[in-house]
């Protein structure tokens, strides 16, 4: 199983930076904005990664998958996205607010 092995550490990264980034401010909305932004994304990976494999653009060896479908894609594709959705957002309220210029430092 190489595929769901190569999820873990992502997987990892996203739970430990979303609950970092919790304690900020504005982090209810952010984690409900993550929330349907994965859904769509699990949406839209369902549907373009099943329309790819039956076209055979690309294919999965059955001993590097979970072996767990969704149609034809298998699971672990589904763990992107989702940790994109969750991960990004997180990093962001992560980072220090950008320096705004005053209008002296303009001229």
């Amino acid at each position: 199983m190489t595929y769901p092995l190569l999820v873990v550490p992502f997987a990892l990264v996203t739970v430990v930076v979303t609950l970092v980034s919790a304690r900020r401010p504005g982090a209810p909305a952010r984690l409900k904005a993550s929330l349907w932004t994965a859904l769509v994304l699990v949406a839209f990976t369902a549907v373009f990664d099943n329309l790819m494999i039956a076209a055979d653009l690309f294919t999965y060896p059955e001993q590097h998958i979970s072996g767990i479908r969704i149609g034809l894609a298998p699971i672990e594709d589904f763990a992107y996205p989702i940790c994109a959705a969750f991960l990004l957002p997180a990093i962001g309220a992560l980072l220090p607010a950008p320096r705004r210029r005053s209008q002296r430092d303009a001229a």
